[in-house]
């Protein structure tokens, strides 16, 4: 089904039966991280019956424990950080956004690779996105099911951080853990300075973490229906789809 969309006064053609997905499912021997254990996916048992069928149970009706930071892909809003209790499932009032997708190699710093403002700039340019989808490199496919505790992964340094909130980004896609160092005292500068808390709370934005975009999806500008599940809670495990523009 193809469809025509009017964003900013301009008009796009959007193929919708070719969404490309960039997420990662919850899955046992899928990503992880933060030094948690593998989520448990298990089916219920009350007495002599047991929720699977392959044991003679009636239905599949299984129990699941996961952390929806740690793993597979998750959209997190300013309740990840702040004192005050934000449910990312009140953080939306649309779904779709014009996204950009740019690919960058993180510059190597005394063992970290930072993504900085300089190289966000090359990229970004004169383009003001709702939503900035980041990929890096490398980029291969063992992303699809790292373990990166203690890895020490890419992350977005401060000021960066801040450039990309100027250019009016209020939905910032990641293919890492989190936009922050992995180990940083708790000081975690980039989730501060996109949601500007505390002193200047946004509590629409939105950031989404461990995606995986695949080398065959060209950088550029994609409709982008970013669905999220509807958990009370500060992140939930999302589904993140772009569409290619036509014309």
């Amino acid at each position: 089904m193809t469809a025509t969309i009017t964003h900013k006064g301009k008009i796009f053609r959007v193929d919708f039966t070719k969404p490309i997905d960039i997420s990662l499912p919850v899955a046992i021997g899928g990503v992880k991280a933060w030094y948690v254990d593998e989520p448990v996916i298990e089916p219920v048992r009350m007495g002599n019956w047991v929720g699977e069928v392959a044991q003679g149970g009636s239905v599949n009706f299984k129990n699941i424990m996961f952390n929806p930071h740690g793993h597979g892909t998750h959209t997190e809003c300013v309740g990840h950080i702040s004192k005050e209790f934000y449910s990312v499932n009140k953080s939306f009032k649309q779904f779709m956004f014009m996204a950009e997708l740019i690919t960058v190699l993180p510059k190597e710093v005394n063992g970290d690779l930072i993504i900085t403002k300089k190289i966000l700039e090359t990229f970004i340019e004169d383009k003001s996105p709702e939503a900035l989808i980041i990929r890096t490199l490398s980029n291969s496919e063992a992303k699809t099911h790292k373990n990166y505790s203690n890895t020490n992964p890419a992350y977005i340094n401060e000021e960066a951080m801040k450039y990309i909130v100027e250019k009016g980004v209020q939905h910032l896609l990641f293919d890492t853990p989190s936009v922050d160092k992995e180990v940083d005292n708790g000081a975690l500068f980039a989730h501060k300075a996109f949601w500007e808390y505390p002193q200047n709370t946004n509590t629409q934005r939105t950031i989404t973490e461990l995606i995986y975009v695949p080398n065959s999806v060209y950088d550029g500008t994609y409709l982008l229906d970013l669905q999220v599940a509807a958990f009370e809670n500060d992140a939930a495990p999302s589904r993140p789809l772009l569409y290619r523009i036509i014309n």
